[in-house]
């Protein structure tokens, strides 16, 4: 039996319910997809596959990925509030925005902060992979071994490398809910619910993803057939209104007017480390319009189409309507910072979708030729990119490495032209047991569980100051004394050096900017 929200198109085509070719598709019956038998046939395959994918955790002694190093920072400081060496700051119980550093938090307890983050990220990389997997898995009732090369390029793209672990694992572990209430019928379906706190721990935008597919989901399975072809359209009316309510009621940042073909498509999650790899992310867009205008060819029924691309091209075109109307910043009143980056956030959505959409072609060995070439190029790139930003950390190791314990630090550093990708944070790790990043941004936040008082002397409670800090625009007050900066000496991006401030100037006032 064909997938739920396929039953009626299926009507109309003669398409075999079992295929057999040379990757050896596997077909669910009966609406659910056969795991355990998946699992016992191709549980080497997994294990293989699985240690591929989780060499780039550790080709480098760091893991290069944005705010991780802050995760992986603000760790330590909580196991230093729990031991009482932290006066001034405090952890708040939260429920959401959390589950990756309680991870953190364990892991590292456990095997120490650089074997225990690895472990925590790899963890976070396959839910995100294996998520991809089964949902690709449920939509296409086929294996879709051709696309593993392209699955790895989005767990290791934008949303990795900025390092918003807590919204990448709440987007994995949506779509793992996702592939069971695609391939679930009736009250079975419910298992896909029983997910949703785990979501929410993790973060609360997963859940809205997840519920509102979820949603789209089921209402494409039950409205008569000629309601659901303007399921569409009755979705972007709602994002409309959303959009309204958000100008009218919220502080936000419109940057719609400004986005480019590559956050439109979901290709962002490919732009990192500067503009080479521009042209790598418009030649996979070209070869997939190839493989997509080839499958079509090669169909004479337009019937044999419709069902395999409606549910996952439906969401793709949801998901591109949100990234047009919703604004990219927002400030709600809980938090003291906004809300940022909710277009990029949307760009990793809309990458798996169109995974999902690839899945539903016909498997060629050619797909699997030409996603495995473009991935070669890209984790090409991402080896060398990242290799330099860790020969940077260990320069600014080795030079926070003479100070006393305790010391507070600042770090500005240059971000080369078309980087998408921050690495603001290459202070925070290298303080661990050593000094504290007083320009830290999580505290001041207000959207993290670690919290703290003014003047409490590890780290700043004011945003702005934070901001500061990042961009060395920092005036440097009486009452931060003794304070170093960390700063770049040369146009050399692992060239760093380090002195100390005095009251009164500014904290990056010797940088080197090209």
């Amino acid at each position: 039996m064909l997938p739920p929200w396929a039953a009626r198109s299926s009507a109309r085509t003669t398409q075999s319910n079992v295929q057999t070719n040379s990757f050896k598709e596997i077909k669910a019956t009966e609406g659910q997809l056969k795991a355990c038998e998946f699992l016992r046939t191709f549980w080497l395959g997994i294990m293989v596959i699985s240690v591929v994918v989780l060499i780039p955790c550790f080709w480098h002694r760091h893991i290069v990925s944005g705010d991780l190093a802050s995760h992986t920072y603000n760790a330590w400081l909580v196991r230093l509030v729990k031991e009482g060496r932290a006066p001034g700051l405090w952890v708040k119980p939260i429920w959401n925005n959390v589950l990756f550093d309680w991870m953190l938090s364990g892991f590292t307890s456990l095997f120490g902060f650089g074997l225990g983050e690895k472990i925590a990220v790899s963890l976070a990389v396959l839910v995100l992979f294996w998520g991809v997997f089964a949902f690709v898995y449920a939509i296409s009732r086929a294996v879709p071994w051709t696309l593993l090369p392209a699955m790895a390029m989005v767990a290791y793209g934008w949303t990795f490398q900025i390092g918003l672990f807590n919204y990448y694992l709440s987007i994995g572990l949506s779509f793992m809910a996702l592939s069971i209430l695609c391939a679930a019928r009736g009250w079975k379906r419910l298992y896909a619910l029983a997910a949703t706190p785990l979501i929410f721990l993790a973060h609360p935008l997963g859940v809205a993803w997840f519920l509102g597919a979820s949603l789209y989901i089921l209402l494409l399975d039950t409205v008569p057939e000629r309601f659901a072809v303007h399921l569409p359209a009755a979705a972007g009316l709602f994002l409309i209104l959303v959009h309204k309510f958000m100008w009218l009621r919220l502080t936000v940042n419109n940057t719609g007017g400004s986005l480019g073909f590559y956050k439109i498509s979901g290709l962002d999650q490919l732009i990192l480390y500067g503009h080479r790899y521009k042209p790598l992310a418009v030649g996979l867009f070209l070869f997939v319009v190839a493989c997509l205008f080839v499958d079509v060819m090669g169909r004479r029924r337009k019937q044999a189409l419709s069902w395999r691309w409606s549910l996952p091209f439906q969401l793709y075109v949801v998901v591109e309507l949100a990234v047009l109307l919703f604004p990219d910043y927002v400030r709600l009143p809980r938090y003291t910072s906004a809300i940022t980056l909710l277009l990029q956030r949307l760009g990793l959505v809309a990458a798996i979708l169109a995974i999902a959409w690839l899945g539903t072609l016909r498997k060629r060995v050619w797909h699997l030729a030409g996603f495995g070439l473009f991935a070669s190029v890209f984790f090409f790139f991402l080896y060398q990119d990242t290799a330099r930003i860790n020969s940077m950390e260990n320069r600014a190791e080795q030079l926070v490495g003479e100070l006393p314990f305790g010391t507070r630090v600042l770090a500005t550093t240059y971000q080369p032209p078309g980087t998408a990708v921050n690495w603001f944070n290459v202070l925070d790790r290298v303080c661990i047991g050593r000094c504290f990043a007083f320009g830290n941004y999580e505290a001041a936040s207000g959207q993290f569980r670690l919290r703290a008082l003014p003047g409490n002397g590890i780290v700043t409670t004011g945003v702005q100051d934070s901001v500061d800090i990042e961009s060395g625009n920092y005036i440097v007050k009486p009452q931060d004394l003794p304070i170093y900066q960390v700063y770049q000496c040369s146009p050399r991006i692992s060239d760093l050096c380090i002195r100390k401030l005095e009251a009164g100037e500014k904290n990056d006032r010797l940088g080197i900017h090209p």
